[in-house]
């Protein structure tokens, strides 16, 4: 049918970026972690206290922000004093390799981590290679346990998982057992418990910062 031509033409090309931009990000000793996850999953929040915490060791973190509308996460970056870009999708459900080169050739962010924060969503964002290192979903555990279960494309796609707002796990009765299976049945990224209700509370990220660290200085 004309509609699945369609779609397989959009994601040749799209891999044909993403190619492109793994070279490029290699050549610039970069590395890329795409963070995904649901809206109101804590993926900003995370993205800042890792950066944060990659400041203190001495690396460099830049971040491109994805979403719909507007500029409030990129502005709370900059803010803070990393560089940031936004991309304004208007609608589209997640971001493609190409837009990410053309934000990645306005950063400028040799030698260091790119964070590219994806359009909150558990679905498209796992169909398109943006041409990064690290694939990190934020699941935050208001959310249910049971999310490997039904979004089994997206949690068979990532490199890690990082669990937020653990602080409520008691609160709406999450059970970390039953989501360790329903991702095991899966693959075996590693899965990193955490919360960061606001600065001075933030607790878990330095094994997450410790795991992107260990791999952007595996980059040689």
């Amino acid at each position: 049918m004309p509609e699945i031509v369609i779609m397989k033409e959009i994601r040749g090309k799209n891999e044909d970026h993403a190619k492109a931009n793994r070279e490029r990000f290699a050549e610039d000793h970069v590395l890329v972690v795409n963070v995904m996850g649901a809206p109101g999953a804590g993926k900003t929040s995370l993205i800042m206290a890792l950066c944060k915490a990659l400041k203190k060791t001495g690396i460099k973190c830049s971040v491109i922000e994805g979403d719909l509308y507007s500029t409030i996460d990129t502005d709370s970056f900059i803010s803070a004093g990393f560089d940031s870009l936004q991309i304004n999708t208007e609608g589209e459900c997640h971001i493609d390799a190409a837009v990410i080169r053309q934000g990645y050739d306005r950063l400028k962010c040799a030698d260091g981590v790119l964070f590219i924060e994806n359009v909150g969503n558990l679905i498209c964002p796992a169909e398109f290679d943006l041409g990064e290192d690290i694939r990190l979903i934020a699941a935050s555990v208001p959310e249910g346990d049971d999310k490997p279960y039904k979004y089994v494309p997206m949690y068979s796609y990532v490199d890690a998982v990082v669990l937020t707002k653990c602080d409520l796990k008691e609160a709406v009765g999450f059970d970390t057992d039953h989501f360790t299976r329903g991702l095991r049945a899966l693959n075996d990224a590693p899965v990193f418990e955490t919360s960061a209700r606001n600065e001075e509370e933030a607790c878990g990220m330095d094994p997450v910062a410790g795991f992107i660290a260990e791999r952007y200085r595996a980059l040689g």
